[in-house]
This record gives C-alpha cells, structure tokens and sequence, in this order.
C-alpha cells in the first residue's frame, strides 16, 4: 500500500490571532519525558493533535513575547524517535528545538550526539537547548557535570515535568528564542523563504485590494 503524503500543518498565525508564528520540536530517545514536559507546560491548554502517518502529536499554544502574541506549535516525535531518526518533514520550517534525556538512562545522554548531527544536518543554524529531564528522581544529578551542551554552547536545563521544576522558564526562553531566530534568520534557506512569504502577502493584499 502506498504511503500517504504528509501535508505541513499550516503555520497561519491569523489563525491563532496572533502578530508571529513559530515551530518548537522536540528531539530525544523514547521514554526521557518529552511529552510530559508538553502536558506539564500547557496544563489546561493541553489537547494535541495526533498526526498518525509518521508518528507525530502537534501542541498548539499561544504565548505572549514583549508586546507580541505569538502562536507556537510544539511538535513531539510521538514514537518515531525509536527509530534514531526522524522524517525529514519534521525538522521543515522549525524555529528552535528542544533535546531531552532522561538524568536516570546515561544512554539517553549519548544519543544526543545522534540528535545532534541529524538536527543540524537539516536545520544549521536553528537555536537549540538541552533538557535533562527526571531531576525529581535522582536529585544527585544537578551534581554531575553534562558537558555536551557546554561542548556546542547550547543552553541547558535541569527539569522535572513531574513537580514542574524549570519546565515553565525553559519552554519560555525556547519561545523567545524561536521568535528571534525567525525575525532574524541566520540560514540562507530560511532567509530565502521568508522573501516568498512576504511576497505572497503582499501578492494577496494586491490581489483583494484589485477585487474591492
């Protein structure tokens, strides 16, 4: 049987009522907590929306930045991490991503080096922030010294989506972090397709100014 075509959820921030939209995703073996630390972050908010060709559970969630309203949607592998790796339409048009592992499994702390490289391999230049989840269980492990993202100068966090401890504040800086790099791309790419966007904004503003 032939494989479905996956169509990108659309990124409308008119939407969502909001000024900016941007992409979050998650990256991590299975099991570390990454959509506990969805859950825990959004709360009441919490009603995902499963997308079952590749695996994945789409968050959707509107933030405030400054003075902006931004609509952000958070996407979580949803089981397809189990296969080290993920499609490459899960990695199209992010704006920052989120890499977790698990205080308690050190195998999950060294499979982030595979994350990595297929992160950059597809998103260069993206922000990126690393999530030692779990702190809850083994409080020892804010002791230890993580080095990998001190290695690729990536911010990092100690959290617990169980009692909550930094998710808030971390999911926050990624937001803030996701909405600089959209407004100021470093990624030729990213620059190349923003001019198309803004092109086609003004090409429909044309277009309904032509039909009044």
């Amino acid at each position: 049987m032939a494989r479905e075509e996956w169509t990108h959820p659309d990124l409308d921030p008119h939407k969502y009522d909001a000024a900016e939209a941007v992409k979050i995703i998650c990256l991590g073996d299975s099991a570390v907590g990454k959509s506990k630390l969805m859950e825990r972050f959004l709360l009441d908010e919490y009603r995902p929306q499963q997308m079952s060709t590749y695996a994945l559970t789409l968050y959707k969630h509107k933030a405030t930045v400054g003075n902006k309203t931004v609509a952000v949607d958070f996407w979580d592998t949803a089981g397809q991490e189990r296969f080290q790796s993920m499609h490459p339409s899960y990695y199209h048009k992010a704006h920052a991503c989120i890499m977790v592992f698990d205080v308690q499994r050190k195998i999950t702390y060294k499979n982030l080096t595979t994350w990595y490289k297929e992160l950059r391999e597809y998103r260069a230049e993206i922000p990126c922030c690393v999530v030692a989840n779990k702190i809850d269980a083994d409080m020892k492990a804010t002791q230890r010294s993580f080095n990998f993202a001190k290695k690729h100068d990536l911010p990092f966090y100690y959290v617990s989506a169980a009692d909550g401890t930094n998710v808030v504040k971390m999911f926050r800086d990624t937001i803030r972090r996701a909405l600089e790099y959209k407004q100021n791309p470093t990624d030729f790419m990213d620059e190349v397709l923003q001019e198309l966007e803004n092109f086609e904004l003004d090409k429909t503003g044309d277009d309904s100014e032509a039909d009044d």
